[in-house]
């Protein structure tokens, strides 16, 4: 982490600029300060983008949106971290890109309008609804096994699950708490059970 005097990222290339098509010119030219990994430095948006899809893991994320749910953009930036195939907005278009940090320009996001529509998208994709809620019934996200490939769908901040995506859910996953309160932040739970998925089917060698 920077100790908040260094400038961000690098500045302008030295010439000769490198002959390579995923330099972005602009950037060459005046320097490259945005949040990404020094590999990606002076690429182009796209460019980043494709060399991605071609790391990308089998989960996806999926988030239902009703009252514009301001957790949706650390969603975003915690599943661009883990690398997640993509992030499913269900319900409401429009959600709070701030605190997605603009990550969300190289994370793939798809939207639907309702929890039915995600459900038969799921199905035609062949990927298993694992919702995550403490819910009666629910099971233990510390001790079961998540698919390689699947969807994990996380409720509404305050009211969780809705009804249909609990009926849409092949299993409920609950994470294990020990204070006083009875919930916790959906944008938390989300990296939480990301990161439950990377111990499981990753390694650390594997990052970047």
């Amino acid at each position: 982490m920077s100790d908040g005097d260094d400038p961000v990222g690098v500045g302008p290339h030295p010439e000769p600029w490198p002959d390579d098509p995923r330099f972005d010119a602009e950037l060459l030219r005046n320097g490259d300060r945005r949040n990404v990994l020094d590999e990606y430095r002076y690429w182009t948006v796209d460019a980043i983008v494709a060399h991605l899809d071609t790391r990308r893991h089998g989960f996806h994320v999926a988030i239902e949106n009703w009252e514009h749910d301001r957790n949706i953009g650390t969603v975003v930036r915690t599943a661009n971290a883990f690398m997640a195939a993509e992030v499913h907005i269900i319900g409401k278009r429009k959600w709070n890109r701030r605190g997605a940090m603009m990550t969300d320009v190289y994370q793939h996001v798809r939207h639907h309008l309702d929890v039915e529509a995600f459900t038969v998208w799921a199905a035609e994709a062949g990927l298993p609804i694992i919702g995550i809620d403490n819910l009666p019934g629910s099971v233990p996200i510390e001790t079961t096994p998540l698919p390689e490939r699947c969807v994990l769908l996380f409720g509404q901040e305050g009211p969780g699950l809705s009804r249909p995506a609990r009926d849409a859910a092949e299993t409920v996953c609950s994470i294990a708490q020990f204070g006083s309160t009875r919930s916790i932040n959906a944008g938390v739970a989300a990296g939480i059970a990301m990161h439950r998925w990377i111990q499981t089917h990753t390694s650390v060698d594997e990052q970047a």
